[in-house]
């Protein structure tokens, strides 16, 4: 029984004072008045418990706000852009001049019925996040697979600043070699200017690092030394790394699926690539930018970072080994291309081991330590010949061209050095 049913029963039924009544409960003579006038006025309906709600709100939104921001939400979610209780706080404050804090936002989208309940996600705090101080400090870079209305396969390559989320270049591809990556790269260069450093995943269009040790450099990696351009790679099985570039692709393709119609052609895409490019970099503002800007203007407002120490000392040396082909030769891949390197017929079936430091490489046999070859690799020329006169072998020097032939313990000496480690004549394992 609660307290109001027997205050208002101790003066009606039993016939106490009010005063006697309040002094006995412990509560004011004023309420047990109220109590009794509530009960005479409404009955047992005096015993329910009443709203403290206020009668007026002067704070509310207005209902027309409230039907703006159900307008904003159904719009940019049909679009397939961000519809979160952000971006339509940055619509109604920068295009119709109000001014909502989140938390109303959100409390009438979830009064609504638009917000759905989501699993807990793990806290924020808990990630370890970094982010370049500097346009072009660092450019992100990956490719996404799409596929066009005609059930044909495309990919989709982006490059996006990690300072201001601003995308540099996206295009459309039927399918991304490491050619691509590198003339993608060019052009958006040509349009921003050379950044400090790149960051890419693993893959074999960014890196060869992985390979084996077998593939050297690719035509990315060559050209982002050649630039003197850093080059960061994030480590396996670690997404997150590349995380602002990942989610951009998210973006990206909740918008391209919210099209009506989608591309039937690698030009189509394109099409609404370039629309997506001008309305996120140019309208849409980002939740990670202060203020919620959007990219275009904090990254033409910053100055931008340029390219640093030079990469020249940076060699590439490595170790291979190989065996002499039916024709003599061995092949090396440099810059993502394969070389020949002939040795001679007279040397099929050996097996060698390649020294190489940068364009400089010495083949020797891997058994005698005898040096087979020296050569500068023309990375212009398929097959390096070896400029030996044809018909059988002599041991006449003055007509071996391949190099000076090394007696085999001092050659050996040699690889014994490379195998521990050390340097020898400019070459490091």
């Amino acid at each position: 029984m609660s307290k109001a049913r027997l205050v208002i029963t101790a003066v009606v039924v039993e016939g106490r004072t009010q005063a006697e009544v309040a002094a006995t409960y412990g509560v004011s003579k004023g309420w047990v008045s109220k109590l009794v006038a509530r009960f005479h006025a409404e009955g047992e309906a005096a015993f329910e418990p009443r709203s403290r709600r206020p009668k007026t709100s002067p704070a509310a939104l207005d209902e027309p706000v409230v039907q703006l921001i159900l307008q904003l939400r159904g719009r940019l979610a049909g679009a397939g852009l961000d519809a979160g209780p952000d971006t339509i706080g940055w619509y109604l404050e920068h295009h119709h001049g109000h001014r909502v804090s989140r938390s109303t936002i959100s409390r009438h989208l979830v009064r609504a019925g638009l917000v759905l309940p989501e699993p807990k996600k793990r806290p924020r705090s808990s990630y370890l996040r970094f982010e370049a101080a500097m346009p072009n400090q660092t450019w992100q870079t990956d490719f996404t697979h799409y596929r066009l209305g005609t059930g044909a396969d495309a990919e989709i390559i982006s490059w996006l600043d990690d300072c201001t989320r601003y995308a540099l270049h996206v295009t459309a591809h039927r399918a991304i070699t490491g050619a691509i990556v590198t003339a993608t790269f060019r052009e958006a260069m040509t349009l921003h200017g050379i950044p400090a450093s790149t960051l890419t995943d693993n893959g074999m269009v960014y890196t060869v690092r992985l390979a084996g040790g077998r593939g050297g450099r690719n035509t990315f990696e060559n050209e982002l030394r050649r630039l003197h351009v850093v080059q960061k790679n994030s480590r396996p099985n670690r997404p997150t790394t590349c995380g602002k570039v990942e989610r951009f692709q998210q973006t990206l393709k909740k918008w391209l699926r919210a099209r009506p119609v989608q591309p039937a052609t690698l030009a189509e895409l394109q099409n609404l690539l370039d629309a997506f490019v001008a309305e996120y970099n140019h309208h849409r503002p980002h939740r990670s930018l202060p203020h919620r800007a959007t990219p275009a203007t904090r990254y033409h407002a910053m100055p931008k970072a340029t390219p640093g120490e030079s990469r020249d000392p940076d060699t590439h040396d490595r170790i291979r080994h190989d065996r002499v082909d039916k024709a003599g030769s061995v092949t090396l891949r440099h810059n993502g291309r394969l070389h020949h390197i002939g040795v001679g017929r007279t040397h099929t079936a050996t097996c060698v081991i390649l020294l190489i430091h940068d364009l400089h490489i010495r083949v020797v046999n891997a058994i005698t330590g005898e040096l087979l070859r020296e050569l500068v690799l023309n990375p212009h020329l398929d097959y390096q010949p070896n400029a030996a006169p044809k018909g059988p072998p002599t041991h006449h020097p003055e007509h071996d061209t391949a190099g000076p032939t090394v007696a085999g313990p001092a050659v050996s000496d040699v690889l014994r050095h490379h195998m521990v480690g050390l340097t020898v004549s400019g070459f490091r394992t």
